[in-house]
């Protein structure tokens, strides 16, 4: 048989096809075993085929295309003004389908651009993917770049990047490389990917390990999160504990567990830990709670700070009319004007103008206008204002006792 035409509303059984096949809309294609076509197929209008199809390019102009059975396409499926359903497994070069296009079975191909929606209900198999609209696939994702216009529904995955405008929910698997969304984002199982950027709300259900994360609105991790550098423009909670290099959140922070960073912790409202804090330099704007903290720089509190076992750092600054609970132990420690803290450690002590503390432990202490400290033990020497007073005469001693923490 040689090339064949099929015309228009007409129902045709078909098996082997020598050359090209045409179709014309509303017609019906029904299988003798299998519909092999050795050139090119082309249909305009919609059609259906019911049994296997195989064909060297498909064309489509127009309609909805519907395969009952698997499709093989030897060179580019292309669907212009089209939606294509195909109910078994769909194998080609290129896809490249402008309304729609929905799968039952695995699907493999060097390239899916998809107008619409891409739905596919098992596995998917690509070097690219690009969706106008909706992208949502049963099966596991393997491909080295994903992108979609609107949403998109993943149930396993194993890519490069993923750059999506504007939902994105994805369940197991890695992204190797980079993560963009535009509004929000979820990970409904362990994730493991390189760096992400999230406009609005990223959501990790379970475990999650990162490079570098920026937020701009919300991040909330249920389990523990892993990461090197990490910006949320608004509110971070991690009810795991979180591991990383530095933090820098706009509003506040909430860690249900204990927080380890080799570099900078940067707070613009209030840090609230369940456990322990260890970082290299401490920034908190308004207030810092945790079990301890210690810090190998500088901690700078410009509100409260609240600890069971206390602070440690090398330098300790808190601002204007602060407050602290617990002890705080440092090299130098600096209380600012109208200040409060507890009992203090260190090299160097200062007490601002009207500040207030307990107890002081110090080489070298300065007490400013109208401070005041409970008691003062120092090793080296003390210098107080006229205004400034203290509960007891200050005692000079060889040595100062053991420091908390």
């Amino acid at each position: 048989m040689g090339g064949v035409e099929v015309p228009r509303g007409a129902r045709v059984r078909l098996g082997a096809v020598d050359g090209d096949l045409r179709v014309e809309t509303n017609a019906r294609l029904e299988a003798d075993g299998r519909i092999v076509v050795a050139g090119a197929a082309r249909f305009e209008g919609s059609a259906e085929m019911s049994g296997p199809f195989e064909c060297g390019s498909l064309e489509s102009d127009g309609g909805t295309l519907r395969f009952s059975d698997a499709v093989t396409v030897r060179h580019d499926l292309r669907g212009s003004d089209t939606t294509i359903e195909i109910g078994g497994a769909l194998v080609a070069h290129r896809v490249d389908v402008d309304r729609a296009l929905r799968i039952a079975g695995p699907a493999t191909a060097e390239e899916f651009e998809v107008g619409g929606e891409l739905d596919g209900r098992s596995t998917l198999t690509a070097e690219r993917v690009r969706v106008g609209g909706k992208f949502a696939l049963a099966g596991k994702l393997t491909a080295r770049s994903v992108e979609a216009g609107g949403s998109v529904d993943l149930a396993a995955l194993e890519i490069d990047t993923l750059e999506v405008g504007g939902f994105v929910r994805i369940g197991e698997g890695a992204v190797r490389r980079s993560i963009e969304v535009g509004g929000r984002f979820v990970a409904e199982a362990p994730l493991k990917f390189g760096s992400l950027e999230v406009g609005g709300f990223a959501e990790f259900r379970e475990s999650a390990e990162g490079a570098k994360m920026e937020v701009g609105g919300v991040l909330s991790a249920r389990k523990d999160l892993t990461f090197a550098a990490l910006e949320v423009g608004g509110v971070g909670t991690i009810e795991g504990n979180g591991r990383g290099e530095s933090i820098e959140i706009g509003g506040r922070l909430d860690v249900r567990g204990a927080l380890d960073l080799t570099g900078k912790l940067e707070v613009g409202g209030a840090a609230r830990l369940g456990g322990a804090l260890t970082c290299r330099e401490l920034d908190i704007g308004g207030s810092l709670e945790a079990r301890r903290a210690t810090v190998v720089g500088r901690v700078e509190v410009g509100g409260a700070i609240s600890t069971q076992e206390g602070v440690k750092a090398a330098r300790i600054l808190l601002g204007r009319k602060s407050r602290a609970r617990g002890p705080l132990v440092g090299g130098d420690i600096e209380i600012g004007r109208g200040g409060r803290a507890e009992d203090l450690y260190g090299d160097d002590v200062t007490l601002g103008a009207r500040a207030e503390a307990g107890r002081i432990f110090a080489k070298r202490v300065r007490i400013e206008d109208g401070a005041h400290a409970d008691e003062v033990t120092y090793t080296e020497s003390i210098a107080m204002d006229r205004s400034a007073h203290l509960g007891r005469a200050p005692v000079k001693v060889e040595s100062l006792p053991p420091f908390p923490l």
